[in-house]
C-alpha cells in the first residue's frame, strides 16, 4: 500500500468552501484510499509558517481568497498562466521537495465554457474588476475574438481593467457600473460580482440573450441567472467553474488523468442542494 497523501484548501473565510466535496468526491472515484483532503483557515500572516510546516506526505495546495497572490513568493516556480494574472490558486509539490505553482481558473474559466459549446464569441462584456475579473479577461484572450467591455464603479478600477487588458492582449473598454444593463446585449456575459450586485439587472435581461457566465454558485440561481434562463438565455453557473478548476487540480497533484467530472459535479450539486 502505498503512503498517505495530503492535500487541501487554505483562505480566510474558509468554512464555505466547496473543494473538500470535490476533491474526496474525486479521490472517491479514483480508488485513492489513501489520500485526504482538508480544509485550513489561513490567513497572509498565517501562511509562510503553515507551508514551512508541511512534510513530504503533502501533495498539493489549493489557495482562496486572500492567499492567491500572497503565495508568489514562497514558490520556487510560478506557470506563465498563474503569472499573467499574478495569481496562483494552486500548488504541486514535487518529489524533490519543490513548489510550483499554478492556475487552474482561467483554463477552468475557458473550459467551463466550451462545456457549453462556447469557443469563440465575437464580442463580451463583464460586469465588476475584481480578482476574478482578471481571470475572466485572460480567459476571454482565448475565447474572445473582439473588443470586452468592463463596467466598474470607479475611475481607478477602470484603469486596472484597462492594465490587464494590455498585459492579456484583450481589447478592453471601461464603462461605468450605471450602465451595466447595457452590457446584457452583449454575445457572452461574465459577472465576476459579489452576491446581489447584479440583482438590479434582472429586469434588463433582453428578449433574446446570449450566454451568461455568473461566477457565483450560493446562492443559486442568482436573479440575474433565473431571470437570463427564463428569456431562453443560456447560463454557466459558478458550480461548472468551480468543478472545472478542482478538475485540474485533482489531476496536478495526483497524476491521474483524467479526473472524474460526473463523480465531482454530483458531488457539489448534492452539497448545494436545499436541505
Amino acid at each position: 500500500m502505498s503512503a498517505p497523501r495530503r492535500a487541501a484548501v487554505l483562505g480566510s473565510p474558509i468554512a464555505h468552501s466547496l473543494s473538500p466535496v470535490l476533491h474526496r468526491a474525486a479521490y472517491a472515484e479514483l480508488g485513492l484510499a489513501d489520500w485526504s483532503y482538508d480544509r485550513f483557515e489561513v490567513d497572509e500572516a498565517a501562511l509562510p509558517g503553515f507551508v514551512e510546516g508541511l512534510d513530504a506526505s503533502w501533495a498539493g495546495l489549493s489557495l482562496t481568497m486572500p492567499l492567491k497572490r500572497a503565495i508568489i513568493p514562497l514558490l520556487d516556480e510560478v506557470s506563465a498562466t498563474a503569472a499573467s494574472v499574478e495569481a496562483v490558486n494552486t500548488v504541486v509539490f514535487t518529489e524533490d521537495g519543490r513548489r510550483i505553482g499554478d492556475n487552474t481558473d482561467i483554463p477552468g474559466m475557458v473550459a467551463a465554457l466550451r462545456e457549453r459549446g462556447v469557443d469563440k464569441v465575437e464580442s463580451a462584456a463583464v460586469l465588476g474588476a475584481g480578482a476574478t475579473a482578471s481571470s475572466a479577461l485572460a480567459a476571454l484572450a482565448v475565447v474572445c475574438a473582439g473588443p470586452v467591455t468592463a463596467y466598474v464603479r470607479s475611475p481607478e478600477r477602470a484603469a486596472e481593467m484597462r492594465g490587464w487588458g494590455e498585459r492579456l492582449g484583450v481589447d478592453v473598454i471601461t464603462a461605468d457600473w450605471a450602465d451595466a444593463a447595457s452590457a446584457l446585449s452583449a454575445p457572452l456575459v461574465i459577472a465576476t460580482t459579489p452576491a446581489g450586485a447584479t440583482d438590479s439587472l434582472a429586469g434588463s435581461v433582453p428578449e433574446t440573450p446570449g450566454i451568461l457566465f455568473d461566477v457565483l454558485y450560493e446562492p443559486w440561481p442568482t436573479r440575474l441567472a433565473a431571470a437570463w434562463s427564463a428569456h431562453g438565455g443560456a447560463v454557466v453557473g459558478g458550480l461548472d467553474l468551480l468543478v472545472h478548476q478542482a478538475l485540474l487540480q485533482v489531476e496536478q497533484m495526483t497524476g491521474r488523468i483524467p479526473a472524474p467530472l460526473a463523480a465531482m459535479r454530483h458531488a457539489g450539486e448534492a452539497a448545494l442542494a436545499p436541505r
